[in-house]
């Protein structure tokens, strides 16, 4: 199959007070996966607000942009369409007040401490370029 579309994904990268980063555990296509928040770029939209809209929609909270933390450097085919190039964008991120955590069905989230995280605690391949990022900083 030929490849001939980009997917633009975004995440967030949560680190709270205690140092442990926000992941999320989620049912796609049937496969449960472990990843960051964040999801697909929408035509229209800018990556920080792409971010913002996925975390209210996925956690229900309010979050800011802190910084940008890494943008796919090299060539991924999409794990669910091989017909898609994925580029993702990783913003450190911080809650707007209170986090509350409010899994969902098909979506659950779970804190791992900042200075245990690896590239092993993740499923997608981009993700874990991120993980192993986090560790080694």
């Amino acid at each position: 199959m030929e490849i001939n579309k980009f997917n633009i994904r975004v995440y967030g990268i949560l680190i709270n007070s205690d140092n442990q980063v926000l992941i999320c555990d989620e049912l796609i296509k049937g496969i449960k996966i472990t990843k960051f928040p964040g999801g697909g770029l929408e035509f229209g939209e800018g990556t920080i607000d792409c971010i913002k809209r996925e975390f209210m929609e996925e956690t229900n909270n309010e979050i800011e942009a802190v910084q940008h933390f890494y943008t796919t450097d090299y060539f991924q085919i999409s794990t669910y369409n091989s017909s898609h190039q994925i580029i993702s964008i990783y913003y450190i991120v911080k809650s707007i007040g209170e986090f509350k955590i409010d899994s969902k069905e098909d979506i659950s989230f779970r804190w791992i401490e900042l200075k245990d995280i690896s590239e092993n605690d993740f499923t997608l391949p981009i993700d874990k370029i991120v993980g192993k990022m986090l560790n080694e900083e």
